[in-house]
């Protein structure tokens, strides 16, 4: 195998997809075999000293790295492939996006190596990932490549577009960065939908059930901090897409059985004020469009006369206090107001509220806290409705 890159004038090497137990220790025995490692540092949590799951191994000799990104690319350490590629120092090379591709609609079995050994044909690879889920390793069904040089990675897509590689057809493109990607509302193809049906929680019947409105070109299926699904559906045309919106937005995802026990019940809203019993299907946003628009609620609220931004956050341990929520919440910004509710043997009745001076600390807070798990419960955060628009909303409804 071909060495990953261009040979740099350093012995640097990265090492990723770690499992959280390898120490340097273990990383030691196995690299020193290959040649004299001058040092070796896995990279931690600076306050919990977890595993990040990447390191960095310094040889001695740049002949040594070699070496071992020869021989010991996708070895299994503790039951994890490793991936290994040069340590770029570089940050400018790095993040150029020079030669950097994207493959979708990978099959699953697909994995680092195979990919790897599929696109090294067309010249020297920088770094080669297949996304995948930290905690069980399954395929999220693309990745990307990054070749030394531009003309690899034309070629790449030039030769490996509308192939076949296990079971499914991949789609190969130049990889555009979030902030460079066309955001035109009116100019889309990929759809978010969250509040799946059961049975749409199979990528097959997802895309037999999306595949009525127009050409299904990619599915993908995810899974958020509480374990509920949601999906991506990406048409080929971008009027198959609106259609979708149109015809599925807002679809009562209900059962039977769920609608006559909610009956008479107030509707319950997600922290984007989406109903939790419909479906949402809309265009799919990256996240900095996503906490925009976040940002941009939160502003109309503190406008309306609102000092700050109260926001609402529910399933609180009963341990939790004034203080506790303080600590949690206090790291995103100035807090003008703060309760936990209580009951009356003085333990947290689950809920409370937090209130921010500015809209960019709401967002944040948001962004990061909501579905975080916090002593063993997934928190819910989101944007505390004022009493005239929760009864408005009601009125409307029945």
């Amino acid at each position: 195998m071909a060495a990953a890159g261009g040979v740099p004038q350093f012995a640097s090497l990265y090492v990723g997809d770690l499992h959280p137990d390898v120490t340097e220790a273990m990383l030691y025995e196995i690299f020193n075999s290959v040649g004299p490692v001058a040092s070796i540092r896995v990279c931690r949590d600076t306050v919990t000293r977890k595993s990040l799951g990447y390191g960095y191994i310094n040889f001695h000799s740049v002949s040594d790295a070699e070496h071992a990104l020869d021989t010991l690319n996708y070895s299994s350490i503790k039951g994890r492939s490793c991936r290994l590629m040069w340590s770029q120092r570089d940050p400018s090379l790095r993040k150029s996006g020079t030669g950097n591709i994207y493959i979708k609609n990978l099959d699953k079995n697909i994995d680092n190596k195979a990919l790897y050994d599929t696109f090294s044909l067309f010249g020297n690879i920088l770094s080669c990932k297949v996304a995948s889920d930290a905690a069980t390793g399954a395929s999220y069904g693309y990745g990307f490549v990054q070749y030394e040089t531009e003309e690899a990675g034309k070629q790449a897509i030039e030769r490996v577009n509308g192939m076949q590689i296990g079971e499914k057809t991949v789609e190969v493109q130049a990889f555009q960065k979030r902030d460079t990607r066309d955001t035109n509302d009116g100019n889309f193809t990929n759809l978010y939908i969250k509040n799946l049906k059961t049975e749409w929680e199979d990528e097959e019947k997802l895309k037999e059930a999306f595949g009525k409105f127009g050409t299904v070109t990619s599915t993908l299926i995810r899974s958020d901090a509480q374990g509920r699904k949601f999906a991506f559906v990406n048409f080929e045309k971008n009027e198959d897409a609106k259609k979708c919106i149109e015809d599925m937005h807002m679809m009562d995802v209900r059962t039977e059985e769920e609608k006559a026990k909610a009956e008479g019940e107030e509707e319950k809203l997600g922290p984007d004020g989406h109903p939790e019993g419909k479906l949402y299907v809309g265009r799919a946003q990256t996240k900095k469009e996503r906490e925009k628009a976040l940002k941009s609620k939160f502003a109309a609220t503190a406008d309306s006369g609102n000092k700050g931004v109260n926001l609402y956050v529910k399933n609180l341990d009963e341990s939790v206090d004034d203080a506790g929520m303080k600590e949690l919440f206090s790291p995103f910004g100035e807090i003008t107001s703060m309760s936990v509710k209580k009951d009356d043997n003085g333990k947290c009745k689950g809920f409370g509220f937090v209130c921010f001076s500015s809209p960019d600390d709401a967002t944040k807070a948001v962004t990061e806290m909501h579905l975080k798990v916090v002593q063993g419960k997934p928190l819910y955060v989101g944007l505390a409705e004022r009493r005239e628009v929760r009864d408005e909303r009601l009125r409307q409804r029945y």
